[in-house]
This record gives structure tokens, sequence and C-alpha cells, in this order.
């Protein structure tokens, strides 16, 4: 069993299989998990990736060493498990690495219904037990069965979203050789879509491009089809397919702001007046857009069990963040990229014009994207940046999550936060126009890189 400290973090278990997960470790969670939990079953699903299925096996045989039974759902994406969970009221467990490269893998948790299982809501306690030892279960072992998710899941989907009146459209979709390869064709079967797929081959090793879009390289492919066939729409999945990106028809990425900004109104437009949850680095199109639909926007910290808990205390019907996770009141208030797709295809089929006319209403800023920087020491860089800026006319500082400045009347924000795992603060700015967005990135930059 590995370092336990590396592979725990803030929101599942991740490492390098088999030097830091393996499993015997994966095993060890599963019998604590049901301890945690007091599960009498947990569901479960898995990824491509080659030790996907001896991990999930060795949790079954620690869920079941504990008198749980456990529900197999086999291949799925995330969002499939959290439909799982839900549909079914039982915690759940999805293994897999997401975007991570082929080496890693992983374990995402939730309680029934979804409900997120992070660092203070048992991920600790799960942790702390399989270090003292999971004590032995005196009693009947439970059993394993096998059950297909996926049907289900697809459908259930497009009872979310009115898709009844699109028009016909040409949609690419790059699934990077994970999950959406296996989820895409049910979910799109019955609609009016002409479907060209990119990498739809499950493989784990990821033979073409990594399977994480927040990069713009492994976009490319994706823009290039678009292009080549004339489509309507690009849609790119993560390796998990929890997250999804967007290419307008003329191959140019459209921002995960913009989509929340686009799924937001047509959310508000069912449920008027209800809460809006968003990161505290996405665009303020956001929040402006939400309060001129007539809806409260709210503003939380980065991390999905923050937009999670903030959506179920406000009962907001939609939250969105900057790195394509989008969450529904109506999906348990769980994320899925999916559903967010979904969402985009009807807006663009529910009128004649292309993509990129439509998002213009959403794209009201310039942002820099998420810049990394290695530091040596996090919280000393940081205070040299708020001291730098603190005090001038104007402008206004919060540390609701690393720091956050803006200057209402300049028209810029930016927000620093250090990374949970690595030594990098992470820089995200946005003005009205490139020039001062531009100037506002290169002088944080030089104060955090020391040039």
């Amino acid at each position: 069993m590995g370092d336990l400290a590396k592979i725990f973090k803030a929101y599942d278990i991740r490492g390098v299989v088999p030097d830091e997960l393996d499993p015997a470790t994966a095993e060890a969670a599963g019998a604590a998990f049901v301890r945690v939990t007091g599960a009498d079953a947990v569901v479960t699903a898995h990824d491509m990736r080659e030790s996907s299925v001896p991990l999930a096996e060795a949790f079954a045989r620690g869920a079941t060493s504990q008198g749980a039974d456990v529900i197999e759902a086999g291949l799925g994406s995330t969002d499939m498990l959290y439909y799982a969970s839900g549909s079914l009221d039982l915690p759940g467990a999805m293994f897999t690495a997401s975007h991570n490269p082929a080496r890693y893998n992983g374990i995402k948790l939730c309680r029934s219904g979804a409900r997120p299982v992070g660092r203070d809501t048992g991920l600790a306690d799960i942790r702390e037990l399989i270090e003292n030892g999971v004590p032995a279960y005196d009693g009947k072992p439970g059993t394993v069965s096998r059950r297909d998710i996926l049907k289900g899941y697809a459908e259930h989907l497009k009872t979310l979203v009115d898709l009844s009146s699109i028009r016909p459209l040409k949609v690419v979709v790059d699934a990077g050789n994970g999950m959406g390869g296996h989820t895409v064709p049910s979910v799109f079967e019955g609609l009016p879509i002409d479907l060209v797929p990119l990498y739809f081959e499950l493989d784990g090793t990821f033979p073409n491009h990594e399977a994480n879009p927040i990069e713009p390289e492994n976009l490319r492919d994706l823009q290039a089809k678009v292009r080549e066939t004339g489509a309507d729409i690009g849609l790119a999945f993560d390796g998990d397919a929890d997250r999804c990106f967007v290419v307008d028809e003329r191959g140019e990425i459209v921002a995960p702001s913009a989509i929340t900004a686009l799924v937001a109104t047509r959310e508000l437009a069912k449920h008027p007046g209800s809460s809006i949850v968003h990161n505290l680095i996405t665009s303020q199109a956001v929040p402006e857009i939400v309060s001129e639909r007539g809806g409260a926007p709210v503003r939380t910290r980065v991390g999905h069990s923050f937009i999670k808990q903030t959506m179920a205390e406000t009962g907001a019907v939609f939250g969105g963040e900057h790195s394509a996770h989008f969450y529904f009141r109506d999906f348990w208030f769980a994320d899925s990229g999916m559903l967010a797709a979904l969402h985009v295809l009807a807006a663009l089929g529910e009128q004649d014009g292309p993509l990129s006319a439509l998002m213009t209403e959403f794209t009201r800023y310039v942002a820099s994207g998420e810049i990394n920087s290695e530091v040596a020491d996090q919280d000393a860089t940081t205070a040299q940046v708020r001291e730098a800026f603190a005090g001038r006319p104007g402008v206004t500082v919060d540390e609701l999550d690393g720091l956050t400045v803006a200057d209402d009347a300049a028209g810029w924000w930016f927000n620093l936060r250090p990374s949970n795992t690595e030594p990098l603060l992470r820089l995200n700015a946005e003005a009205g126009d490139e020039e001062t967005m531009a100037a506002v990135r290169d002088e944080v930059l030089a104060l955090v890189r020391k040039k």
C-alpha cells in the first residue's frame, strides 16, 4: 500500500498505478467507504483505463467484506455514475483519473443521491480508517451483481432538455479515446444529429492526444474537423466525460463562462427568479447576465464540493465553473458535461443562426485563461501582490479563495490562487478589452515571477 497522503486529494483519491494506488489500497478504500457511509449497497462504474477493472474489483471485495452489496454498472462516465447513485439512491464509486495521463487512476466517491464526498465530508475519515486498519466485519459478506445503467442514463438526460423542435445539426465530437465514445452514441440516438466521431475508440493510453480539453492544443483536431466538414458545432469531452468544451462553426473555442451564461439563461426561463451559482473566476458576464434575466447570482469558491454545497444551501437551479464543470439541480446537484452539451444543442437547434452569432450576447470580456507560475513560497508571493495593489484608488481586495483584486471603474479583475497539490500560483485575469487585460496580467506575472 502506497503513501496515502499522496493520493488522498481534496475531492478524490488519485495517483500513479501501481506505485501510489494499487488493488490493496482500493480494497481497503471499499471497506472503509462502507464503514463511513453505513451503506447496505454501493454502485460502481469505471472508465477505459487498463487498471480500472482491477481497482473496481478490489474495491468491491472490500465493500462486500463489510456486508454491503455491490452493483457494478461497468463502463461509464462519471456523470453516469452520478445518475446511478441518484436514481438508485445509493453511494457510488467511479474509477477514473479523468484527464490525467495513462499511468494514473483514481476513485471518485459520492454518498446516496450523488452527494459529494470530499476531504471534509468523508474522505479524511476513510483515509484515517485505512491508516488504522479497517475493523473486520462479523457478518455475512455482501454480493456482487451487474446492471446496465447506460440506457436509463441516456433517456433520463433527454427528459431534462426539450430537444423536440431542434433542426438537423452536424456535430463533431472528440471523445479523446475516453468515455464520451461510450456514452455519446446512446445519448444522441433518436436526435436529428449527423454525428462526426473523433477518437471514439476506448483506449486508456490516449494515443491521439490527452483527454484534457482545457488545454487548447488538445482541441486542434476538433477545430480542424469542424472546419473540414462544415459542421454546426464541435464538442470535446475529457477522459471521464464529465466536462464538455464547445467549438463554434468557425472552429473557434467558446469560453466555458459563455456556456455557463447560456445555460443559466435557459434554466432561468424555466425557473424564473432562481439562484445561479458561479465560482469566483468565472467571467463577470455571468453574474451580470443572471441579474439581467431576473436571477440571483451566487459567488463561491472554486471546486465542485463548494459549488454543490452552495447550490444545496440556496436551492440554485444551476451552477457553472470556468473549467467546464456544469451542475444541475435536476441532476441531483451533480455535474454533467453531457447535459450541458444537450442544452447548447437545444439552444442552437431552436433557431436558424450559427453558434458564433448565438454566443455573442454571452461573451462580453477578454480573459487571460489560467496561467500557472511555480513559486518557492505561495503565501509570501501572494502577500507581495496584495501589497502592490491594495490601497490603490478604486481597487477592492477579497480573499474568499486566494486573492481577488478588482477595479470596477477600470473594468478589470484578477484572481491569484495557490494549487493544493503543487508549488504553483494560478492566475486568471479579465478586462473589457485585450490591452487592459494584458497590462493587468503582465503586471501580476512580473510580481509573481519577480522579473
